[in-house]
C-alpha cells in the first residue's frame, strides 16, 4: 500500500467514526423534531451534524455521501427559516437518509448510484411546497361517525419505510466527553479481572503473618519481663560477675530482637494496608471497565419503536429514565434481544390505534415507559404501556381452544394464573402470522433469555389501561453479593439477590402441619428443610438450640434452609466451574473467599427444585436442635402416624391432656422420617396407609439398631385376629382395635408401655 493509500485509509476511518456519531446526534434529534417541529435546538443540532458530514465526505472524497448530506441540509436549513414545516414524511426522509449515510461510511457496504439519486429526487419532490399538502398538528377523528361505523383496520402504510427498522449492530463508539476508546477483547478484559481478584484475595493472606508477629512481640515482652524478675530473684544468692554479664548480655539481644521486631511488624503491615487499598482499587478498576451504560443497549430502540409504530398506523413515544444506569457488559449484550421483543409487543399488542384510543378517551398519542434502576444489586427494568392491556376473557378461551386447560378449569384461574400462559412456548393471542408477531415464540424466548441471566420476569396488566412488565436481572454476571453460611463445615454462598431474609429460630418457634416442619415468617407458614440434606453434608453437631435459617424466594416460592453459622455478606468473583463437571446439583460456581478458601455457590433455582422432589417422595428430612440434656429433661415424646386427620387429631388432643409431648405424621414414609431425625418414647401407628403401611413401618424400625428398642402399638380398624397376629408378628408390642376404641383404653395402653408422661 502506497503511502497515499494508507493516508486515504485512515481519513475514510476517521469519516466512518464522524458518521457514526453524527448519525446518533441526526437520529436522536429527528425523533425529538417529530414531536415539536419547530423546536429550534434540535433543528440547529440535525443542520450542524448533516453540515458537518457533507464537509467530511468532501474532504475524503465520498461524493455520494456530499450529495445526500447536501438536501438533508438544505430541508433542515428550510425548516429553520420557516420556509417548511416539517411533517412526517419529511421526518420519514431524513431518517431514510441518516441510514443511507451510515451505509455509505461504513467499510464493506456499497452504495450504488442509483440509490442516491433516487433518495436525493425523493428530498427535492418533498421541498417543493406545492407538492406538500398543508401542516396538521394532530389527526382530528368525527367520534360520532366511528360510533356508528364498523371498526377500521390498520391502515396501510403510504410511505416507504425508513431503512432500519430494527436496532443495528454497532461499532464501537466514542465516550460523550469526546475520550479515546482502546478496543479491548473480553477474554483480556476478563483476564483482567481474574488477576485483580486473585491479586486482592493474596493481600488478605498477609493478616495470618502478621498476627503471627503480634503474637511474637508479646511473646517476647513476657519473656523479657520474665528474664528481669529472674535476675531480681538471683541477685539474692549473689551471682559471680561472669554471670551476671551473660544475664545482662540477654537481656539486651531479647531487647534488641523485640526492637527489630517491633519494626519490621509496622513496616509490614504499613505494606499490607497498602498493597490492599491497591489491589482493591485495581479490582474496581478491571470491574469498571466491564460496566457500560444502560443507554449502550438502547441505541436503536427509540427509532425502532418509531418507525414499527408508523408501518402499523400507530403513533408511540417512546420514554426512558435511568439511560446513565451502569451494567456489566455481558449483561447488556443478553438483554438487547429480551428488550427488542418486549418493545414490538409493546407496539403491536399493547398500544391502540388512534381511533380506539380516542374512543377510550385517551391522547391519539401511545406512550411506552422504560425505566432502569439499581436495587439491592439488581438492575430493574420496568416497562409499561398506556394501551388496552391483555384482554383476559379472550385470553381464557384462547387458553381451552389450545386444550392447555378444561374449561371448567379455565374459569376458575386468576388473573395471576391467566397471564403465565402468555410465556408458554408457542402460545399467541394472534389468529394470524405476520412480519411483527404471531408465532408464540417472543414472551417465551424473553423468559427464557432472563432465566439465563438468573433473573426474573413478571407481567402485570389493567384493564383498559395497559401492562407493565417488571424484569429483575444481576447487574454483572462476573460478581455476585452473597450470604457465606457455613454447612457441614464448608462454606457455601447464597446469592444476596435470592435471599428474602435470615432468621433465628428458636426451637418453640418451628411447628407441624401435616407432617412437615413450618414456622411463621410474614403472615405465612414456610417450609422448613436443612441445608446438610440438600447439599448433601453430614448433618451439624453443634448443641445450640437457635436455629440458622435462610429464607429464600424464586418467584412465589419461598422455603427456610437451616444452616450452621451465618459467615457474613461478601462480594465474590464467580468462577465457573470445570464444564467437565457437568451440571452440579444445586451449585451454580465457584469463589475464593478473602482469605483464599473455596466457596461454592448455591443454584436457588435449583435447590428449590430439589426441595420439591424430596417432598414428592417423602424422604425430606426434619430438624431437631434439642440437645441430648433437653431431650432427657423433657417430657415423653410420642409419635403419631395416621392418614386420618380425625384419628390423628383425637389421639394428639388424649395424650397432650394427659401431658405427653406429641408429633404426627401423615403416613408411613413420613413417620419414618420423623424416626430417623428425631427422639420419641413411643410409635402409636394405624396399618392402611398411602406410600408405606404400618406393617412396613414397624419392620423397618425393628430392623434399625438405633430405634429397634422402641415401644410400639397399633391401632387399627382391622381387629380379626389374623390382623393382630400380623401386627405383632412384625413387631408391634400393643394390638388395640379401633372398633373398641375408647379414651382410657387408648391411655392405659401407653402407661402400660412408656409410663407416666413426666420423666
Amino acid at each position: 500500500m502506497t503511502p497515499e493509500q494508507m493516508r486515504d485509509a485512515s481519513l475514510l476511518e476517521l469519516f466512518s467514526l464522524e458518521a457514526e456519531t453524527q448519525t446518533q446526534v441526526l437520529n436522536a434529534g429527528l425523533l425529538a423534531l417529530e414531536r415539536n417541529p419547530t423546536q429550534a435546538d434540535q433543528l440547529e443540532a440535525c443542520m450542524r451534524a448533516a453540515h458537518s458530514l457533507k464537509g467530511a465526505a468532501r474532504i475524503v472524497g465520498v461524493d455520494a455521501g456530499v450529495s445526500v448530506s447536501h438536501v438533508m441540509e438544505d430541508c433542515l436549513v428550510s425548516a429553520q427559516e420557516g420556509r417548511l414545516y416539517l411533517l412526517p414524511e419529511h421526518i420519514d426522509a431524513l431518517l431514510q437518509g441518516t441510514d443511507l449515510l451510515m451505509r455509505i461510511a461504513t467499510p464493506g457496504n456499497t452504495v450504488s448510484a442509483a440509490d442516491v439519486e433516487a433518495y436525493v429526487a425523493l428530498m427535492n419532490r418533498l421541498l417543493d411546497p406545492s407538492q406538500i399538502p398543508a401542516p396538521v398538528v394532530a389527526p382530528v377523528f368525527d367520534v360520532s361517525q366511528l360510533l356508528l361505523a364498523p371498526q377500521p383496520q390498520a391502515p396501510q402504510p403510504t410511505f416507504e419505510p425508513p431503512l432500519a427498522a430494527e436496532p443495528a449492530q454497532r461499532p464501537q463508539r466514542r465516550t460523550e466527553s469526546g475520550e479515546r476508546v482502546l478496543r479491548v477483547t473480553a477474554e483480556r478484559l476478563n483476564s483482567l479481572l481474574d488477576l485483580s481478584s486473585k491479586s486482592l484475595v493474596e493481600t488478605q493472606r498477609l493478616k495470618p503473618y502478621l498476627a503471627t508477629l503480634q503474637r511474637l512481640k508479646r511473646i517476647q515482652s513476657t519473656s523479657l519481663r520474665a528474664l528481669d524478675s529472674l535476675g531480681d530473684q538471683l541477685k539474692v544468692v549473689g551471682l559471680s560477675h561472669e554471670a551476671q554479664e551473660a544475664l545482662a548480655e540477654a537481656r539486651r539481644l531479647l531487647a534488641e530482637s523485640q526492637h527489630v521486631l517491633s519494626e519490621q511488624t509496622a513496616e509490614l503491615d504499613e505494606f499490607g494496608w497498602q498493597a490492599s487499598q491497591r489491589a482493591q482499587l485495581l479490582y474496581d478498576t478491571a470491574l469498571a471497565c466491564r460496566m457500560r451504560p444502560f443507554a449502550d443497549v438502547l441505541a436503536g430502540q427509540e427509532r425502532m419503536v418509531r418507525d414499527l409504530g408508523r408501518s402499523l398506523g400507530k403513533q408511540i413515544r417512546l420514554e426512558i429514565e435511568g439511560e446513565k444506569t451502569q451494567v456489566d457488559r455481558d449483561v447488556l449484550e443478553k438483554l438487547e434481544a429480551p428488550l427488542t421483543h418486549l418493545l414490538r409487543n409493546a407496539v403491536d399488542h399493547g398500544i391502540e390505534l388512534p381511533e380506539q384510543r380516542l374512543l377510550a378517551g385517551k391522547p391519539v398519542e401511545g406512550l411506552i415507559r422504560l425505566r432502569a434502576s439499581h436495587q439491592a444489586g439488581l438492575l430493574v427494568l420496568e416497562l409499561s404501556d398506556d394501551g388496552a392491556g391483555v384482554d383476559l376473557e379472550r385470553l381464557r378461551r384462547t387458553i381451552v381452544e389450545r386444550q392447555l386447560s378444561t374449561e371448567a378449569t379455565a374459569a376458575q384461574l386468576s388473573e395471576e394464573e391467566l397471564l403465565t400462559f402468555l410465556f408458554l412456548p408457542g402460545f399467541s393471542l394472534r389468529d394470524t402470522v405476520t412480519e411483527v408477531s404471531g408465532r408464540g415464540v417472543g414472551l417465551d424466548a424473553v423468559q427464557h433469555m432472563v432465566r439465563l441471566l438468573r433473573g426474573a420476569i413478571v407481567l402485570e396488566q389493567t384493564g383498559g389501561q395497559g401492562s407493565r412488565f417488571h424484569l429483575e436481572v444481576p447487574l454483572t454476571l462476573s460478581v455476585v453479593r452473597s450470604l457465606v453460611v457455613e454447612v457441614g463445615d464448608e462454606a457455601y454462598a447464597f446469592p444476596l439477590a435470592h435471599i428474602e431474609r435470615m432468621r433465628d429460630l428458636q426451637p418453640d418457634d418451628i411447628v407441624q402441619l401435616e407432617g412437615r416442619q413450618h414456622f411463621w415468617h410474614e403472615g405465612r407458614h414456610v417450609g422448613l428443610v436443612a441445608a446438610s440434606q440438600l447439599l448433601q453434608r453430614p448433618p451439624s453437631q453443634n448443641d445450640d438450640e437457635t436455629l440458622k435459617v435462610v429464607v429464600i424466594r424464586e418467584r412465589d416460592v419461598v422455603y427456610g434452609v437451616a444452616v450452621e453459622r451465618f459467615i457474613g455478606e461478601r462480594t465474590l468473583v464467580v468462577l465457573p466451574l470445570d464444564p467437565r463437571l457437568g451440571k452440579v446439583q444445586d451449585i451454580s460456581a465457584g469463589a475464593l473467599l478473602d482469605d483464599g478458601s473455596p466457596v461454592l455457590i448455591v443454584d436457588v433455582e435449583d435447590m428449590l427444585r430439589s426441595v420439591d422432589k424430596l417432598l414428592n417422595t417423602g424422604r425430606l428430612e426434619r430438624i431437631d436442635r434439642r440437645n441430648r440434656h433437653t431431650a432427657e429433661l423433657a417430657r415423653k415424646r410420642i409419635l403419631v402416624v395416621d392418614d386420618s386427620l380425625t384419628v390423628r387429631e383425637l389421639q394428639r388432643k388424649l395424650l397432650l391432656n394427659r401431658g405427653y409431648e406429641v408429633a404426627v405424621a401423615v403416613d408411613g414414609m413420613d413417620g419414618w422420617n420423623a424416626l430417623r431425625t428425631e427422639h420419641f418414647d413411643l410409635l402409636i401407628t394405624d396399618i392402611d396407609m398411602p406410600r408405606m403401611d404400618g406393617i412396613e413401618l414397624v419392620t423397618l424400625l425393628r430392623r434399625d439398631n438405633r430405634l429397634q428398642s422402641m415401644p410400639v402399638m397399633v391401632v387399627s380398624y382391622k381387629d380379626r385376629e389374623e390382623d393382630r397376629r400380623r401386627g405383632l408378628d412384625a413387631g408391634a408390642d400393643y394390638y388395640l382395635a379401633k372398633a373398641s376404641f375408647h379414651d382410657d383404653a387408648l391411655l392405659d395402653a401407653v402407661v402400660e408401655l412408656i409410663g407416666g408422661a413426666q420423666t
